[in-house]
């Protein structure tokens, strides 16, 4: 399995409404593709964990790569895993600008610091350590 970490801008800031639409959509097509992953949206910044069949997975971040809403795309991390890092999820989100935010245990440094490209990729464990913290306490 392939496990693929991307971030990009919309190319329009989403509403909460685009975000659930986009959601549940997702849920859909990745069930049928068995792919897991989240994504975390911010100020029209995205960063997404695909995870699944490596074929399943490239064939859908290349759709991703094409799609007219995301500009800047830019891959972070990409592996080779053994076991899903979000098993139960064929996709989950949460909107960074969600004020209660705050109120997520373990709200770290990490959200206090932008979710920009430059930081993302000159620190690439930076993404990862957002995602498993994000995993962690979303499943509470």
């Amino acid at each position: 399995m392939l496990s693929l970490v991307y971030v990009s801008s919309s190319t329009t800031l989403l509403t909460d409404e685009d975000l659930v639409e986009i959601l549940k959509r997702s849920q859909e097509k990745n069930k049928r593709l068995d792919i897991t992953g989240m994504l975390l949206y911010r100020d029209g910044n995205i960063i997404q964990v695909l995870e699944g069949p490596e074929q399943a997975v490239r064939d859908l971040f290349s759709v991703i790569q094409q799609d007219p809403r995301h500009r800047g795309v830019i891959v972070l991390l990409e592996r080779e895993i053994a076991a899903r890092e979000f098993p139960d999820w064929t996709m989950a989100f949460r909107n960074l600008n969600d004020p209660d935010i705050h109120n997520v245990p373990g709200y770290s440094e990490y959200m206090n610091q932008p979710l920009d490209r430059e930081s993302l990729m000159t620190d690439p464990n930076r993404a990862q350590r957002l995602l498993e913290l994000f995993r962690h306490h979303l499943e509470r």
